[in-house]
């Protein structure tokens, strides 16, 4: 008897033209690296009393579908998930393409994913799924991957895929050893770590319905936070913390072939923090930063992806 393994677990999506309804093709095989995206239905144990000390049987509760996507940040695929946290994007050029991804936008695209497990077989379709969260990290060494935490309308599964054949990307995968952050155009030195979540905050609409399920997802007041861990060198940062005044952040990383992901936060505020000395090492700082929406841009936040695809 096959047993399910990860190694040959298999990941589609498409965007949906209609909420919960998956589409009948059109689905793009996703590189990804774990997933805890499913369905769960609890049960309710029965509160009747009169039928002696062993319990009735339970009663099934709401459906609840959500969960995480660990993908790699790369030329391509990613921006698929970006199109998912923040809208379409503005695309231009005539090969390479620059697709500029906004923030602000009042209606966010929902998509159909389907993971699936060939040798059992199963393939579990989730539809009506909205981008809540993505966030990755910056660090000097380690493979880069993002998190995109999604909220799903149901779940449904079958033996036969639903997706077809997917067409494929063509990975390029950034490392860690691509970035770059600079602030206000200037490359920031002694960075040791740099953390960045955006979050869609949504707010999911539970009607009454005979399936349990929800009836959307809707985002509210987005946040932009993160943090940024610096050796303690000069007192630049410090001082704007001190001030109050915003600065604008780039988050960026480039392939030596010409694709590049930059993600530019445009007006950065930063907390006093604590400088502590805790022995004969480096000094260090970290700053929990925010973001807030900048008047002269009229939006929060920039994700531009350069790459060969002409349209997501």
């Amino acid at each position: 008897m096959a047993r399910a393994q990860g190694a040959r677990a298999q990941m589609a999506l498409a965007f949906e033209t209609v909420y919960g309804t998956p589409p009948v093709g059109g689905f793009t095989k996703m590189p990804f690296a774990s997933t805890t995206l499913g369905a769960e239905q609890p049960l309710l144990n029965s509160e009747l009393l009169g039928y002696g000390r062993d319990p009735l049987a339970p009663i099934k509760d709401a459906v609840t579908a959500d969960g995480d996507v660990v993908v790699p940040i790369d030329a391509e695929a990613f921006g698929f998930w970006l199109k998912a946290a923040f809208g379409e994007p503005v695309t231009t050029g005539t090969g390479p393409w620059t697709h500029e991804f906004r923030s602000g936008a009042w209606t966010l695209p929902s998509l159909s994913i389907e993971t699936g497990m060939p040798e059992v077989p199963r393939y579990a379709v989730y539809s009506g799924c909205v981008m809540d969260q993505l966030s990755w990290q910056m660090q000097r060494s380690g493979l880069l991957t993002a998190t995109a935490r999604l909220v799903a309308q149901g779940e449904t599964v079958g033996t036969v895929s639903s997706a077809g054949t997917p067409a494929p990307v063509d990975l390029k995968r950034f490392g860690h050893f691509n970035g770059a952050i600079t602030r206000n155009g200037a490359a920031l030195g002694n960075v040791v770590s740099a953390q960045i979540s955006y979050a869609n905050n949504l707010d999911r609409i539970e009607t009454i319905r005979a399936d349990g399920r929800i009836d959307g997802a809707d985002p509210s007041i987005a946040a932009l936070t993160g943090s940024i861990e610096v050796r303690f060198s000069d007192s630049t940062l410090v001082t704007q913390a001190l001030d109050g005044d915003p600065c604008a952040l780039e988050f960026s990383y480039a392939q030596p072939s010409g694709e590049s992901f930059a993600f530019t936060v445009h007006a950065v505020y930063l907390p006093r923090p604590r400088i502590e000395i805790s022995g004969p090492q480096g000094v260090q700082a970290t700053f929990d930063w925010q973001a807030a929406r900048a008047s002269t841009l009229g939006r929060m936040c920039t994700a531009t992806l350069i790459n060969d695809r002409e349209e997501y």
